[in-house]
C-alpha cells in the first residue's frame, strides 16, 4: 500500500483516496472522484503547475497499486481530465 498520496489531518467528507484500490472515502468512486475534481479545480485555479504535479505523484502511487490496470486508463483517471491553457511560447 502507498501513503504518498494521502492528506495528513484528513476530515471526514474531504473525498480523499482509499488505497490501495484508489476509491473515494467519502462516496465510493474511483478517486479522484467528480467531486473531488471540482474541488481540486477550485483549489488550484490559480496554478494548474502545482495541480498537474500533486496528480502525477498520485498517478505515480496508484500504478504501484492498480497493477492490472492498463496505464492509459490511469492517466486518463488522473491527470486526462485537467482543462489545458494555451501554451504560451
Amino acid at each position: 500500500m502507498t501513503r504518498g498520496a494521502e492528506a495528513p489531518g484528513r476530515r471526514d467528507g474531504e473525498h480523499v483516496p482509499v488505497t490501495p484500490d484508489w476509491t473515494c472515502g467519502s462516496c465510493g468512486d474511483d478517486w479522484p472522484c467528480a467531486t473531488k475534481r471540482h474541488h481540486l479545480l477550485h483549489e488550484y485555479q490559480v496554478d494548474r503547475a502545482s495541480l498537474s504535479v500533486y496528480l502525477g505523484s498520485c498517478l505515480a502511487a496508484a500504478t504501484q497499486d492498480l497493477r492490472s490496470v492498463p496505464v492509459t486508463a490511469l492517466q486518463d483517471r488522473f491527470i486526462g481530465w485537467v482543462p489545458r491553457g494555451p501554451r504560451t511560447i
